[in-house]
């Protein structure tokens, strides 16, 4: 049975944390290799952008021969495992082939003499990536939370993308968080940015608050609400919090 296999497969498992990501080395197929994820860690990784990508490929050590991302193909079109539609695909020369919805997406940047992604057969044995979010239920500011998370060699969340933020949602839903939870937001220098320095491109303000967050008095740090969107919040309020 996939519960059996899925045991003897990982009864022993091997990883290493990248970031938001973790590198399992176990062999697995991409289904398995989901509900690994989904199961340990958040769900299969997604990468959003060339600055995600580039981030991945120059990890200390680096990601060698091919691995799983959460990349798949529905009926239509390309998406991804933790939620929303794939927009940076860099595909690589007469890819994707294959009958595509059968098909999943993977990514070599070591020892493949690969210049883009592959579409490969989901019944295929692959290391593969994890994203990883830590929901620390216990309150704290903005501050503290920071600390916390650092403490840890970690540190608050940001979320670049679509799916990300769709992975985060799902955390505290299905943790039963009641409120707003923070994440690594802060406005500094007359501008909203992540705490661990990437890029500030997506973003999913709550509406009717806009004129609050572009000139923020008080409310200088970033929360993720219950419906998926942003607030800028009172720093000094004690929320929950996500770490990575």
């Amino acid at each position: 049975s996939k519960a059996k296999l899925w045991t003897c497969l990982f009864s022993v498992f091997v990883s290493a944390q990248i970031g938001k990501h973790v590198l399992v080395q176990n062999m697995s197929t991409w289904p398995l290799a989901q509900q690994y994820c989904r199961d340990k860690h958040t769900d299969l990784s997604s990468i959003s952008s060339p600055w995600d990508e580039e981030r991945l490929k120059n990890t200390r050590g680096g990601i060698g021969g091919r691995v799983w991302i959460g990349l798949y193909r529905n009926e239509t079109q390309w998406k991804w495992s933790g939620g929303g539609n794939a927009t940076y695909v860099p595909w690589d020369t007469d890819e994707p082939d294959g009958v595509l919805h059968q098909y999943v997406g993977a990514v070599c940047w070591q020892g493949c003499n690969w210049d883009g992604w592959h579409n490969i057969g989901s019944s295929h044995i692959l290391p593969f990536l994890c994203f990883n979010l830590i929901l620390v239920e216990e309150k704290k500011t903005w501050e503290d939370a920071l600390l916390h998370c650092s403490q840890t060699d970690t540190t608050l969340t940001s979320l670049i993308s679509e799916t990300e933020n769709l992975q985060a949602l799902r955390k505290i839903q299905h943790n039963n968080i009641t409120e707003r939870v923070w994440i690594g937001l802060r406005f500094l220098g007359h501008r909203w940015l992540w705490v661990d320095g990437e890029p500030l491109v997506y973003e999913d303000w709550a509406e009717g608050g806009e004129e609050d967050h572009q000139c923020p008095i008080m409310k200088r740090c970033g929360a993720l609400t219950k419906g998926g969107q942003w607030e800028n919040w009172d720093c000094e309020d004690s929320l929950h919090f996500i770490c990575y």
